[in-house]
């Protein structure tokens, strides 16, 4: 092998390391000497030494996955395109990340990383960063919002929260669940991508129920 071999190497062992300690115990609990040694790097530095900080690793184990899950996406914007059905478009932000898990076989880690850098303040802007801003997502997501454009601004923002935490958490816990060898609601990735875009689309065109002045009332005299 060529010393450039050698490098490519040595990050790919690390970034495989580094992904499968944050996805089972979080970014804050595991220290860049423990993804060295898991690693099998007798320098402890490696990890700096290869991607600077632990905000550099995070990066880098994105990137190792959003070039796949944009080729998918890419796709079905394409076949979704003058669509105006809301379903079409959250599939679009659903399905390439679970098809993309599938193609990684079992076990995987992507899709619990994914929660736990989600779950951290201190690298949650990395993610929205490399993944969220992807062409293909950010055409979906503008599409999506033409679909919603009854809703109210707050609503929306609301509801984008919780269509976040819902698709990343469902995630997770289905890939956690096939690496554990539990059972899971659906028998593959593509039909757990169908339920969880079915429950989506729910949470999206959900009525909008608009406090009463007695319900304002209420809230003024407790204080909320």
């Amino acid at each position: 092998m060529t010393r450039s071999d050698r490098v490519a190497a040595t990050r790919e062992t690390i970034l495989a390391a580094a992904e499968r300690l944050f996805a089972e115990h979080g970014l804050a609990a595991v220290s860049n000497r423990q993804i060295s040694q898991e690693a099998g790097q007798g320098n402890n530095t490696a990890v700096s030494y290869h991607f600077g900080s632990k905000a550099g690793l995070v990066r880098a184990i994105v990137r190792r996955h959003t070039e796949q899950i944009e080729g998918i996406r890419r796709r079905m914007v394409v076949e979704a395109d003058g669509s105006t059905e809301a379903r079409d478009w959250i599939a679009c932000m659903v399905e390439p990340f679970a098809q993309h898990l599938a193609d990684l076989g079992i076990p995987s880690w992507f899709g619990r990383f994914s929660a736990q850098v989600l779950g951290d303040s201190a690298y949650r802007e990395i993610v929205a960063e490399e993944s969220l801003n992807s062409p293909s997502l950010v055409r979906a997501g503008e599409q999506l919002r033409g679909c919603l454009a009854h809703l109210p601004t707050e609503v929306r923002m609301e509801r984008q929260d919780m269509a976040r935490q819902l698709m990343v958490h469902m995630i997770a816990e289905r890939e956690r669940a096939l690496a554990e060898g539990g059972r899971t609601p659906r028998d593959s990735w593509h039909r757990a991508a169908v339920g969880l875009t079915d429950a989506l689309t729910g949470l999206w065109l959900a009525p909008v129920t608009e406090p009463s002045a007695r319900d304002g009332r209420e809230a003024v005299r407790s204080g909320h």
